[in-house]
């Protein structure tokens, strides 16, 4: 079998497809694997970095000034051409794009040749290029039911984010949960706002944790970028303060978080049913972010503040109502579970492996 992945822009695209390509390693060693994506974007480093064979492509969104447009559909249409000559280098059996611009020319491109393509839809609020490509794919997988607003339903289908499952799967290393400062006996609240943290929370945290019960203890990822935070909390005993964390290895002993609304935390707190207070940011594409959440505000399966609407007195007391109430806990927890995808690589690899014997 041979798959051509394209994602690109983000770790919300890029995670989940990176998560696939392993979980079909780990099926059908024998699989080869290529990967499209920008050669200006964090893909062109991640992506070779676990170890996948790499190609790229000049793309940029179709934004800003009617040159900035002009421009962009230009290089769709070499990236297009570039595209053809991947994929009939390449001859895959599939190609499955992941989101960013760089995913609508490579599937135009496999569309064109006969080759079978999917599509993967990480938000509720489906993405531009996805729009674009969605009349031309064979089959459509989605995280949310909102999307069947958009998409043909008879192609559509709610099978999850792949990172559900390698959450789910992960395993508790104690060791490293030790380093960081935390014990076992107590309970774990992880405040997590993207890899790179988020500075207008992390002025506003100290003030929201302090005089917090002695048995609730606070991971605090204040960001690669934010190192200036590292010591924000040097009097409180409860709270540890980290630039990044690798959350698969601590989930299974994570009993709460405060974070962004995000695709792929998402998947993987719903897959393990964390309770949760999120905090969506205002500054993503369609403010998807927002409607990620509200989903599971909706199914009473997290609790949700608005950027807009946070202060220190609102958070204080979002975490009181949550985190230190068992019952409120158990019934979110639940309801998170209610909504997971915990198998979601499986059934997409299964629906793939069904395309293309089709």
């Amino acid at each position: 079998m041979k798959i051509c992945f394209v994602t690109g822009g983000t770790g919300g695209h890029i995670y989940p497809a990176l998560a696939l390509a392993d979980k079909v390693k780990q099926l059908y060693p024998d699989t080869q694997i290529l990967f499209i994506g920008n050669n200006d974007r964090m893909e062109a480093d991640l992506i070779p970095s676990y170890g996948y064979d790499f190609k790229s492509l000049h793309t940029s969104g179709l934004v800003g000034s009617i040159f900035s447009k002009l421009r962009a559909i230009s290089q769709l249409f070499f990236a297009y051409r570039k595209s053809k000559m991947y994929l009939k280098e390449f001859k895959p059996d599939i190609v499955i794009g992941f989101g960013g611009y760089v995913s609508a020319p490579v599937i135009l491109a496999g569309r064109s040749m006969h080759i079978k393509t999917m599509i993967h839809e990480q938000n509720s609020i489906v993405g531009k290029a996805n729009q674009l490509v969605m009349n031309k794919v064979d089959k459509i997988i989605t995280c949310y039911t909102k999307c069947e607003e958009v998409f043909p339903g008879d192609k559509t289908i709610l099978l999850g984010n792949p990172r559900a499952t390698i959450a789910k799967e992960a395993s508790f290393d104690e060791m490293y949960f030790k380093s960081l400062g935390l014990s076992l006996d107590k309970k774990t609240i992880l405040i997590m706002m993207g890899s790179l943290g988020s500075s207008s929370v992390n002025a506003l945290m100290k003030d929201s944790l302090t005089d917090m019960p002695k048995d609730l203890q606070f991971l605090y990822v204040c960001g690669k970028n934010n190192s200036d935070d590292l010591h924000l909390f040097d009097s409180q005993e409860n709270v540890f303060v980290v630039p990044y964390v690798d959350t698969l290895k601590i989930y299974a002993h994570i009993d709460g978080m405060i974070c962004r609304a995000g695709a792929t935390t998402i998947a993987e707190l719903t897959g393990l049913g964390i309770p949760s207070i999120m905090i969506p940011s205002p500054y993503v594409a369609n403010n998807h972010q927002y409607y990620n959440a509200k989903v599971l505000v909706d199914q009473k399966a997290a609790f949700m503040i608005e950027e807009k609407d946070l202060n220190a007195t609102n958070l204080k007391k979002a975490i009181k109502e949550l985190f230190m109430n068992e019952e409120m806990m158990k019934q979110v927890h639940q309801n998170a579970l209610r909504l997971g995808k915990p198998d979601a690589a499986y059934d997409i690899i299964d629906e793939m492996v069904k395309l293309i014997k089709e």
